[in-house]
C-alpha cells in the first residue's frame, strides 16, 4: 500500500476496525460548473486549484457491502474479475478500511450513468464506496473526513458526497487534510442542466492519465490554477446572488479553458469529437438569438447545458434526445 496515502487514513480512522456488517449508500454524480484539472501532489490527489460542482439529481452509483468468505466484486450485475484494473484499484481502497483484519466483503455497485464516458461515474463510485464502507465497518467518520478519504479514491468524488453546489476547497497544507469538499447552503429550484449524450463509451485515456499529460506538457496549463480559481470565486458569489448568466458564461470559459489546456499538450489531448462541437455550434446559434443557456464539458464528448427552468421548453425542442436535471426537484429526481 503507498505510504502517504496510508498516512492519510491512520490520521482519519479509528486505531482498529469493527468487523464488517451489511450497508448501502448512493452518491450522485457531478458536473464541475469551475474544474478540477491538474494535481500539486499525485499521491493524494491534492488540487492546483478549489472547483465548484453541481449534482446529476438520481444520476450516480449505488454501492451495498456484504460480508463474505471471499472478495467479490459484481459491477453492473456482472462479476469482476480480481485481476482487473478496476478490482484492483477499488480493492486497494478498500484495504485501508480493513485495517490489517481478515474481513472479506462483496461489493454490489451499479451506475445510472456510462461509466467512464466523462460524466464523472469514479466521482459517484468512490463516494458512494467510501460512505458504504464507512457505514459498514461502524467509523462514523464527520463528512469532511469522508470527503478527504472519497478524494484519495477519486479527486471529484470529494464533491460527490452531497446534492446541490458543492466547493472542493484546495487546502494548502502539505498533507491534505485541510483539502475537502463542502455543501453549499445555496438552493436554486429553477436551476437546471441537460446532459446531451455525443458518446457513452469508454474514453480512450482516463481523466487521471490525461490530466497528468496535460499539467506535464502543456505550454498553456501554466496560466490555468489562477484562472480556474477565479472563475470558482466568480461562481460561488454568482449562485449567492443568483446571477444565471454570470454562472453561465464563467461556466463555460472555464470549461473551454481547459480543453484548451488540453488542445495545446503535445502530443495534443481530445476529449471532444465533432457531434460535441455540433451540439456547441447549436447552442451558440440558439443564445445569439435569445436563449439563456450554457455549456459546460469535463474530460469526456459529452456536452451539459445550463439554463432555467423557463426555458425548458426551448431546450428540449433544441435538444430532444438530451437527458434533464432539476438538481433540486423533490428527491432529487430526473424530469424524464
Amino acid at each position: 500500500m503507498n505510504d502517504i496515502v496510508q498516512t492519510v487514513f491512520d490520521k482519519l480512522l479509528p486505531d482498529s476496525s469493527n468487523p464488517p456488517v451489511v450497508a448501502n449508500a448512493f452518491a450522485p454524480s457531478n458536473i464541475a460548473l469551475s474544474k478540477y484539472w491538474g494535481k500539486r501532489d499525485k499521491s493524494r490527489n491534492l488540487p492546483m486549484n478549489s472547483s465548484l460542482s453541481v449534482s446529476l439529481g438520481n444520476l450516480g452509483t449505488s454501492t451495498k457491502i456484504s460480508p463474505a468468505d471471499h472478495d467479490i466484486l459484481i459491477f453492473n450485475n456482472n462479476t469482476v474479475a480480481l485481476t482487473e484494473p478496476f478490482a484492483k484499484r477499488l480493492f486497494d481502497f478498500v484495504r485501508y478500511f480493513r485495517q490489517g483484519q481478515h474481513a472479506p466483503l462483496q461489493i454490489d455497485s451499479s451506475n445510472t450513468i456510462p461509466t467512464a464516458a466523462g460524466l464523472a461515474s469514479s466521482a459517484s463510485g468512490f463516494a458512494a464506496l467510501t460512505v458504504a464502507l464507512d457505514s459498514a465497518f461502524q467509523t462514523r467518520l464527520p463528512e469532511s473526513a469522508l470527503s478527504i478519504i472519497a478524494r484519495i479514491g477519486s479527486g471529484s468524488a470529494s464533491r460527490s458526497l452531497w446534492h446541490g453546489f458543492v466547493r472542493w476547497n484546495r487546502g494548502n497544507s502539505i498533507d491534505g487534510m485541510d483539502s475537502y469538499a463542502q455543501p453549499l447552503a445555496i438552493k436554486w429550484p429553477a436551476f437546471r442542466i441537460a446532459i446531451v449524450t455525443v458518446d457513452s463509451a469508454q474514453k480512450s485515456q482516463s481523466s487521471r492519465d490525461g490530466m497528468n499529460h496535460t499539467v506535464a506538457t502543456s505550454p498553456l496549463f501554466s496560466s490555468w490554477p489562477a484562472q480556474a480559481e477565479r472563475d470558482c470565486l466568480s461562481i460561488e458569489q454568482a449562485l449567492l446572488e443568483q446571477d444565471f448568466v454570470t454562472v453561465g458564461q464563467t461556466a463555460e470559459s472555464n470549461a473551454l479553458a481547459m480543453h484548451a489546456t488540453m488542445s495545446a499538450a503535445r502530443p495534443t489531448l481530445n476529449y471532444l469529437k465533432p457531434q460535441s462541437w455540433t451540439v456547441l455550434d447549436s447552442l451558440w446559434r440558439a443564445r445569439g438569438d435569445g436563449l439563456n443557456a450554457y455549456a459546460t464539458m469535463d474530460a469526456g464528448a459529452n456536452v451539459k447545458i445550463l439554463y432555467l427552468e423557463n426555458d425548458e421548453a426551448l431546450i428540449k425542442e433544441l435538444f430532444p434526445s438530451a437527458t434533464y436535471i432539476a438538481p433540486f426537484a423533490p428527491a432529487d429526481a430526473c424530469l424524464n
